[in-house]
């Protein structure tokens, strides 16, 4: 059985290695830190036993600094916790680099289907000429964010680097001096990082594994389709949030816009001199030294100055017309070469990555209104006019603006940032940066809003090279989503601008908010709906829709395992290209080596091609609609109660560490919109919201309200339905397979000492309650006797990282324990909460 191959590999290539290096790590002898590593096993047993006989955070650190640490003072004891702090961030970086390491090993054991697999699948059933022509023309968009999840400094990403390495040959002295390095480098920022520090970060991974990855995934795809006039540089797209995102970060200017799509053409330039460098110790020959030469010049001054560009056919040119003189005069001698070289300009031109801009829907109706009032259109709002009013000025009214004629910081940068994306489109290509997100869309005015900025600030109709991409996220704006997209479908401007970006509608779904408002169920199920009907009235009027997914990393945030996801998707959602955000850790987890890339690649193209091929189709009936219904709803009224229960926002200031993430350095983005003294719940940044529940190990929006759905429709008879429901449904049973990992993650023992609190021990209680029956419900409908019983692999790389970073949660709760009693050190407690943030997300790899 190949999973039972898998976990045996798992066990000798990550397990025991971990253990080997883990103990060289321990007993390194750094200064001032003697026997804390030896400690830390010590320390892991004493949490594990005292959480299991009942007793809290404090009692089990008090114990253990009185029976085996013998530290008597809270001074020291502080200092002790923040080593174990550090030793346990270490371990982290450790274990990611074994597991990484062996992930080429796991993959000869696993049954998921790579292109290799899926092309031997097609030879099989005699349908290259339908894979070709699929493959010609679909494609996968992977769009790297940079939400404050992800912090290793390039530093740090550099001996991460280097210890996969060495682990895959064994050198033990090395791997020792490299873990010496480790620990004595810092893990952590010393300030807030700037969008354009995250953007730099994220470019690491575009510049030293994403682009020979794409090159070596579509060199592999060109070799292997049996199609010698393929060409589809499309088939694997990256697009880049980090200096375009601006939603609910004010740091984002358009300055930053600026400065990153600058940084993303140099990193590429960087990357095709030194192909280009090596190409040349190859192609000796007298005739091409002179071009390669020039562009070589060329790309050499581009690379350090921003001013100095090189267009695409500047660089593309020079390479045709050698690739003709190797053929003609030089016996086409390092042909691959030189055209897998070709395809790498071809695919990444001269941007690297699209760089999106996002923006929310509030600030462009503001922006709207600035200029409207200056203009004398309106006296205060928009909402004096009627409808057809607004559109027609949005549409219609010519207008000039300038910025500086505008105070509001916001306006002024809205209307800056709008009049340079020209500028951009002229340095990087049109690719460079050609879509505007707008979320929290709602209405027509979402897409119009931006339809008549871009008007005002110098573009004409017919020029507007960009796709205006509404993201409806909320409830309320995917129930509204078929009337605003037909309404704006009606509209012959919006209409012909659709025809000139060839017939594409691109459109955002859910994100992270849609299941912080709904809960688990409704939202995916919402989304799910809200799809097949925009795919059908995107069709209706001629339109290819484009569903651009916010996956971001948990279930909680709409993320999971993302084969799954796509595989599952029905014949009656648009499937013209697969398009997703990929954020924070998931970067590094899913597509952080070159191999981890191009396997998730290749799962992602599979997915969406299975769809269409083999006859295979996923229909879903109308009885097991019915009952997914029904569960959504249910599931809906029990979330709802939990978010309106009078403790929730409570609890989460309280007893989280909600308001620590602000305090800690790893995003530049405010933690929260808005400046309201009281929090409320469409105030919280998904992110930090998801996170703390996280933190907790309750993990509350990855299933919270399924266990009280699925026991109603149980206790009225109708058990049988649910499983066949979860048999044959793989949306469905895609979906509890994601909450069942969000499940696995939970430790409700670490916080079981909450239910004798006074004021927030029911409120601990009802959480508790539906994890245990959502767990039960779950294994019932599925026939499993554990949670993720056919993931074994997952399931001990979970153990593991839990076991690593318990110490650490365990000392969170005690610091959060103190904060709330009378200390004199409440400040260093506070740092020990903000501090151990670190370590917990990274080793939850997906913070769920």
């Amino acid at each position: 059985m190949p999973h039972i191959e898998r976990l045996v590999e798992f066990k000798k290539s990550v397990n025991n290695k971990f253990n080997v290096y883990n103990s060289l790590f321990l007993n390194l002898p750094y200064r001032n830190i003697e026997n804390v590593g030896m400690l830390i096993p010590l320390l892991l047993d004493q949490c594990q036993k005292g959480l299991g006989s009942g007793l809290n955070p404090q009692e089990i650190l008090e114990k253990f600094f009185e029976n085996y640490a013998h530290i008597d003072s809270e001074k020291e004891q502080i200092d002790f916790m923040f080593k174990i702090i550090q030793y346990v961030e270490r371990q982290v970086v450790l274990y990611d680099s074994v597991e990484d390491a062996a992930f080429p090993k796991l993959q000869e054991h696993t049954q998921s289907l790579s292109i290799k697999d899926y092309f031997q699948l097609v030879n099989k059933n005699k349908s290259w000429d339908k894979v070709s022509k699929k493959l010609s023309s679909f494609s996968a968009r992977l769009v790297l964010t940079a939400h404050p999840t992800q912090f290793y400094t390039p530093a740090v990403l550099d001996i991460i680097e280097e210890l996969r390495s060495l682990i895959l040959e064994d050198k033990i002295d090395d791997i020792d001096i490299t873990l010496q390095q480790l620990g004595l480098t810092s893990l952590i920022n010393s300030k807030k990082p700037t969008p354009l520090d995250e953007a730099k970060n994220i470019i690491y991974f575009l510049r030293h594994v994403y682009y020979n990855a794409v090159g070596d995934l579509y060199a592999y795809i060109k070799e292997n389709i049996k199609k010698d006039d393929f060409e589809n540089h499309n088939i694997m797209k990256l697009g880049f949030w980090p200096g375009g995102d601006r939603d609910g970060n004010p740091f984002v200017t358009a300055d930053i816009t600026k400065d990153v799509a600058d940084e993303l053409r140099i990193n590429l330039m960087k990357c095709y001199y030194n192909d280009l460098k090596i190409i040349q110790k190859k192609l000796t020959f007298k005739d091409l030294q002179e071009p390669i030469q020039k562009l070589r010049g060329n790309l050499y001054t581009a690379m350090f100055d921003s001013k100095k560009t090189v267009g695409y056919n500047d660089i593309l040119q020079p390479l045709l017309d050698i690739k003709e003189l190797l053929i003609n005069k030089y016996h086409s001698l390092y042909l691959k070469e030189l055209e897998n070289f070709i395809d790498k300009v071809k695919i990444f031109k001269t941007h690297f990555a699209t760089l999106d801009v996002r923006q929310d829907h509030s600030k462009h109706k503001l922006a709207t209104e600035s200029i409207l009032k200056n203009n004398k259109l309106i006296k205060e709002s928009v909402d004096e006019l009627s409808e057809e009013a607004l559109v027609d000025l949005l549409i219609n009214k010519d207008l000039k603006v300038n910025a500086s004629d505008y105070s509001e910081d916001i306006v002024k940068d809205t209307i800056t940032n709008i009049k340079q994306l020209k500028s951009i489109q002229d340095a990087n290509g049109e690719e460079g940066c050609n879509r505007y997100i707008i979320s929290n869309s709602e209405d027509i005015f979402s897409v119009l809003f931006v339809f008549g900025l871009f008007r005002w600030c110098g573009w004409k109709k017919e020029e507007i090279t960009f796709d205006i991409v509404p993201l409806f996220e909320t409830m309320n704006g995917m129930e509204g989503a078929e009337k605003t997209m037909q309404t704006l479908f009606d509209l012959p401007d919006y209409k012909a601008h659709l025809e000139r970006r060839n017939h594409n509608q691109t459109i955002m779904l859910g994100f992270s908010d849609g299941t912080k408002d709904g809960g688990y169920l409704k939202a995916n199920w919402a989304i799910f709906k809200t799809k097949e009907t925009l795919s059908k009235v995107c069709d209706k009027n001629g339109f290819n829709a484009i569903f651009f997914d916010g996956r971001g990393g948990p279930p909680a945030r709409g993320g999971g395992k993302t084969h799954r996801f796509y595989a599952a998707q029905t014949k009656s959602i648009a499937n013209h290209e697969i398009q997703l955000t990929i954020q924070g850790q998931t970067i590094t987890s899913t597509y952080g080596t070159k191999e981890q890339f191009i396997h998730n690649s290749e799962q992602l193209l599979t997915a969406g091609l299975s769809n269409n091929l083999f006859g295979k189709e996923n229909v879903i009936s109308k009885e097991h609609r019915k009952l997914i219904e029904q569960l959504s709803e249910l599931s809906f009224k029990k979330y709802d109660a939990l978010k309106n229960h009078d403790k929730f926002i409570p609890y989460l200031e309280n007893r989280s560490t909600l308001k620590y993430y602000q305090k800690a350095n790893i995003g530049s983005r405010p933690g929260k919109r808005g400046n309201k003294k009281k929090l409320e719940l469409t105030d919280l940044r998904a992110i930090s919201f998801v996170g703390s529940w996280s933190q907790l190990k309750q993990n509350v929006p990855g299933y919270f309200g399924i266990g009280t759905a699925i026991q109603t429709i149980k206790n009225e008879g109708r058990l049988s339905e649910l499983k066949k429901l979860y048999k044959e449904v793989p949306f469905f049973k895609a979906l509890m397979h994601n909450s069942m990992m969000s499940l696995s993650k939970c430790y409700f023992e670490l916080t079981s000492y909450m239910q004798k609190d006074e004021e927030y021990g029911d409120f601990w209680n009802i959480l508790h309650e539906e994890y245990q029956l959502s767990k039960k419900m779950l294994l019932l409908i599925s026939g499993s006797k554990i949670l993720m019983e056919n993931e074994a692999v997952s399931r001990e790389s979970i153990k593991i990282r839990e076991n690593i970073v318990l110490p650490l949660l365990v000392i969170q709760q005690f610091a959060l324990q103190r904060i709330g009693q009378d200390t004199s050190f409440k400040d260093e407690y506070e740092k020990i909460v903000t501090r151990s943030l670190y370590g917990n997300i990274n080793a939850s790899r997906n913070s769920a």
